[in-house]
């Protein structure tokens, strides 16, 4: 009878660890770091049944003096990071060992420091990430069970740090890899613009000419199709700029009428106009020591034009119904649509005031030229969709992800989130986790069978993959020729490739 208990423990052991290794290499099939590491310390704390964990990651392509990367188990990492015995850790890191002590707050090596005293830390586990030198710590503090962590916890610590920095070393490597060949990181990291989402070429110039303007004083015009996300790149010119602190306050030209853009703009003293029956305050007003952004500045009334010139000229203007002049603060961003230039001509913009907006002009591109965003876009879409609905967590399927990608979007940026977020509502409401072509594109589905008359977006994918065909005939499959031929960049003509399923003939 004891020998059967024996060996029934003995192959709960073994299930045990069999579940342990099977979930540590389940780690493997992250692509990110953030949820590798919350992953594996949420499994590590299981194993060894610990009432606390933080882990800790440095890269030393960042700052080598802070790890990079943080994660508390059940709590903030900064303040468990406060909390735990720094002593410990760094006694790990250095000795490139495993630290265990039964009670900190006893052993002689660590009673004396303030944290150990202070938060009366017992048990403590300390595994070092890598060897040579350690890439990170795992810090364990308090079993569940009370007592101290046993041998076996070493053991199973030690292996999981071990295959931790494997799959750690990784990851680091790919990130490291991705900021290298993102052309936005250098623009990036000089801006506030966590927002904007893509890694093109042409996004990174873009933001090249952003990181160029966002410190001064000078006047921004913003030009580009709309729904490209002028509204956006101007809130990062603001968030990036010395004036991040004051407001940014926006004013749509074209959504007033005639008659009340003054009043908006500028003020109003009561009495100035048949509505102003008390004091209004104008959007200069509002904007004071922060930035007013001016959308579709091609439709601002002719009178307004000469006020507002006058307020980039000297800096001051008048509330309607005023006879003294009021000091401005405030930096103006511009953005249009329109061709300003042949509004000039037919003298519906004055031509002193475009030259005043357009210090530094920054054409937005169109989301055709920066086609190679579009599957990050579509993705970062579908995470907004599902959290704003309250849909379970959704994913575009291969297929869709193609189908967007090879897909003509008019609408650019504002077309594909409204597209994305109606075919996540459609997906979800079938059961589904994964978003097909058919929710992103309905109109495409022929009903009953049937063969429907092609959509503009079928028959545009239907002209880009005869096109592709036809130029990776005449290149024989030479990638690199038909990108040139294409004016395309290779990644962007090998998606295609995948997309149509288009084979390479050698």
């Amino acid at each position: 009878m004891v020998e059967d208990i024996q060996t029934l423990a003995r192959i709960a052991t073994l299930e045990r660890e069999r579940d342990f290794f099977c979930r540590l290499l389940d780690l493997g099939s992250c692509d990110a770091i953030e949820p590798f590491i919350a992953e594996a310390l949420a499994l590590v704390c299981q194993i060894a049944q610990a009432s606390q964990a933080y882990l800790e990651l440095y890269d030393d392509s960042l700052e080598p003096t802070r790890p990079a990367f943080t994660v508390a188990h059940g709590g903030d990492a900064e303040m468990f990071r406060a909390g735990a015995s720094q002593g410990v850790i760094l006694e790990a890191l250095a000795s490139r060992s495993t630290i265990v002590t039964a009670s900190a707050v006893d052993d002689p090596r660590f009673r004396e420091r303030g944290s150990v005293r202070r938060h009366h830390i017992e048990a403590v586990l300390c595994a070092p990430i890598g060897v040579e030198p350690p890439i990170g710590v795992i810090y364990l503090q308090g079993h569940a069970a009370g007592g101290a962590f046993t041998a076996a916890d070493r053991l199973r610590i030690e292996t999981f740090a071990r295959h931790v920095a494997a799959f750690a070393d990784r990851l680091l490597l790919r990130r490291r890899l991705q900021a290298s060949a993102d052309p936005s990181a250098a623009a990036r990291a000089r801006l506030n613009a966590g927002g904007v989402i893509g890694r093109s070429a042409r996004l990174g110039r873009l933001l090249q000419e952003v990181a160029l303007v966002a410190p001064l004083e000078v006047c921004v015009l913003l030009t580009g199709e709309s729904g490209t996300g002028k509204t956006q790149l101007a809130r990062v010119i603001h968030d990036s700029s010395p004036r991040r602190g004051g407001p940014f306050i926006e004013l749509n030209c074209a959504a007033l009428p005639e008659g009340l853009v003054e009043a908006e703009l500028f003020g109003a003293l009561p009495g100035a106009h048949s509505t102003a029956t008390r004091k209004i305050e104008g959007k200069v007003a509002a904007a004071a020591g922060g930035t007013l952004f001016l959308d579709e500045i091609g439709e601002l009334a002719p009178l307004a034009q000469s006020k507002l010139l006058q307020l980039l000229q000297s800096h001051e203007y008048y509330p309607l119904g005023s006879t003294r002049s009021i000091r401005a603060d405030v930096r103006i961003i511009a953005a249009t649509n329109a061709d300003l230039e042949s509004a000039i001509e037919q003298r519906d913009f004055r031509q002193d005031l475009y030259y005043r907006l357009a210090v530094l002009p920054i054409p937005v591109p169109s989301l055709a030229e920066r086609r190679d965003d579009v599957c990050l876009l579509a993705e970062h879409f579908v995470e907004q969709a599902c959290t704003r609905n309250r849909l379970p967590a959704l994913r575009l399927s291969i297929a869709a992800r193609h189908a967007a990608m090879t897909a003509d979007w008019p609408g650019n940026v504002r077309q594909l989130a409204n597209a994305i977020e109606g075919a996540a509502i459609r997906a979800a409401g079938t059961g589904l986790r994964e978003i097909e072509p058919r929710h992103l594109f309905p109109q495409v589905a022929s009903a009953a069978g049937q063969e429907a008359a092609p959509s503009f977006q079928e028959a545009t994918r239907r002209f880009q993959e005869s096109l592709l065909r036809s130029v990776l005939e005449d290149t024989a499959g030479n990638v690199t020729e038909a990108a040139k031929r294409l004016d395309l960049s290779r990644a962007h003509v090998y998606n295609l490739i995948s997309a149509f399923g288009v084979v390479l003939s050698r």
